[in-house]
């Protein structure tokens, strides 16, 4: 009742999920994902374990096969499991049980893994895989929507979809984007909306907050206010309102 994408991109190691369900907040559960070093997407009759105990152990530098390999071995559902991952290393590797509702299958690439099940027929994989490796000049988060939609247009999940999500993640386990509609008509249009709204402000503070390598970020909002006027000025150039369903500030 899942299609997802777990990437990594290979420009600057940033790591993300994205996944659209016919189910309710499907972006609490499937995506996880440790800063810099793996992302995992754990889904159909969903075992979250696999998520939280994949990502830890790939944190620690296991690879992504052995990773796998070991979990599934564990798991008594695991004909009923979907899980895709990707390691520091930028390998993936994929797990989609035999008892997955049709259609069901992975595809992975260079740095990339599309997994689903219950889908319209194989193309929504192909179609959301292409779309991603087509679009590698594009800013990662738009490249990531943009193969979502590609998957939807070629069906995506065959009851239609309730809920969407995107988590990226730089070199921090906080993310850098999380944006998720948990219950919508049309929740990949949704997620369009808000990364449009995150545009307006929210990323450009997300740029400058605290890290690991500097606790303290940037200080001085000085630079951001002046980011966030500058992009307000160029999109009412071009004739642009704010998608924000919010009051403007004075």
């Amino acid at each position: 009742m899942t299609y997802s994408i777990v990437a990594r991109d290979p420009e600057t190691g940033h790591l993300a999920v994205a996944v659209a369900s016919r189910f309710f907040a499907v972006g609490a559960l499937v995506p996880h994902i440790r800063g810099g070093k793996c992302a995992v997407a754990t889904q159909a009759f969903i075992n979250p374990m696999l998520g939280v105990e994949g990502a830890a152990r790939l944190a620690q530098g296991e690879t992504a096969d052995a990773v796998l390999h070991d979990m599934i071995a564990r798991d008594d559902g695991r004909l009923q499991r979907q899980i895709h991952l990707i390691d520091s290393a930028g390998q993936s590797a994929a797990h989609t049980g035999d008892a997955c509702v049709d259609w069901a299958g992975h595809a992975i690439g260079d740095g990339v893994s599309v997994a689903g099940n219950m889908l319209a027929g194989p193309q929504v994989i192909a179609d959301t895989l292409s779309a991603y490796q087509s679009n590698m000049d594009m800013p990662f988060a738009e490249r990531l929507l943009t193969a979502m939609e590609a998957g939807a247009a070629a069906g995506g999940d065959k009851r239609g979809t309730q809920s969407a999500a995107l988590r990226i993640h730089r070199k921090d386990d906080y993310p850098w984007l999380d944006i998720r509609a948990d219950d919508h008509p049309d929740p990949l249009a949704e997620l369009r909306r808000l990364l449009d709204v995150a545009g307006e402000r929210f990323l450009h503070v997300a740029d400058v907050m605290p890290t690991a390598d500097n606790f303290s970020g940037l200080a001085d909002r000085s630079g951001i206010d002046a980011a966030i006027a500058a992009e307000e000025a160029r999109r009412k150039a071009s004739g642009w309102t704010s998608r924000s369903f919010a009051t403007e500030l004075p």
